[in-house]
């Protein structure tokens, strides 16, 4: 099998998977590139199918996430066994030459991967400003989600477009495992929600945890409405909500008091009255009475 051949095979593969097409789609690919290739260094380096198969490895189908794990054990053997078995050179009457080695080169350090610069400011990156093709799963609905999904995500980002749009179809891919069919209300309403969520000012540490792998599309997708939210926007909620439920208590007690009071030595409504609290805290509060006509003070029990 030859790299364009493997190349396409690859292709196929990432398809069907972002897809949602049967395991047995996945299955028969891995088992022809099984029988077809024989791994070098040059052929996996040019077509990525090693890349491609490992991400298999954690596939939800047990039966995929072992032939793929069987698959890239299988290649690293060839790759090990490509770069063995060198000769020894010998002169010519046949006997061994013999040659001083020369010492191996000291290894060079990797270079750190740099970042491709972005060509638009990134609060203006989407799938238009950035030349994405989201059509890629063959149902206009769920092409449609995929491009809300990689606007979302790349709002504000500076990762690569292959780097969202990756993140953005495993994204969309769960979604529509979990909610499917497409046309149910539940998989838009999810990816609506998602989306609204990504874009929001208050909460940026979403889309890095997200894209980062911090969050995983499995979790994403079944997050809550309140599990979306910001620490700090879910705080700001908890103290408007106490705070609420402190007025609502402090409104219908001071309407029971105000009802009920009447001096009891001139009879006269025109009462004020103040609240303490004289015991332990988990007791309710006492209320002092004084009368505005003549005077008299109780308390209200």
């Amino acid at each position: 099998m030859d790299s364009k051949e493997v190349e396409l095979r690859g292709k196929a593969i990432t398809k069907a998977f972002s897809g949602g097409e049967p395991s047995s789609t996945i299955l028969n690919q891995l088992e022809e590139l099984r029988k077809g290739v024989v791994a070098s260094e040059e052929l996996l380096r040019s077509t990525r199918i090693g890349v491609t198969v490992n991400k298999l490895k954690q596939h939800k189908d047990p039966a995929i996430a072992r032939q793929a794990s069987e698959l890239v054990s299988k290649w690293r053997g060839d790759v090990r066994k490509s770069g063995t078995g060198s000769s020894t050179p010998k002169s010519s009457n046949g006997t061994t030459a013999t040659a001083t080695a020369s010492p191996a080169p000291s290894p060079v350090p990797p270079k750190p991967k740099v970042k491709a610069k972005l060509s638009v400011p990134p609060e203006q990156r989407d799938c238009k400003t950035d030349g994405i093709d989201y059509k890629l799963t063959g149902n206009v609905t769920r092409d449609n989600c995929l491009k809300l999904m990689y606007n979302g995500l790349a709002h504000m980002s500076e990762e690569s477009p292959d780097d969202v749009l990756r993140m953005a179809r495993e994204v969309e891919l769960a979604a529509f495992n979990a909610y499917q069919p497409e046309t149910s209300e539940p998989y838009k309403s999810k990816m609506r929600s998602l989306f609204q969520n990504l874009k929001s000012k208050s909460n940026p540490d979403l889309r890095k945890r997200v894209l980062s792998g911090d969050i995983t599309p499995y979790q994403f997708v079944r997050m809550s409405h309140e599990e979306l939210k910001s620490a700090k926007q879910r705080a700001e909620d908890a103290k408007i909500n106490q705070e609420n439920m402190n007025n609502a208590m402090v409104a219908q007690a001071e309407k029971s008091i105000s009802a009920s009071l009447q001096c009891g030595k001139c009879g006269q409504k025109k009462v004020s009255y103040s609240q303490a609290q004289t015991r332990s805290a988990d007791e309710p509060m006492t209320t002092f009475c004084e009368c505005m006509n003549c005077g008299h003070r109780w308390k209200f029990s």
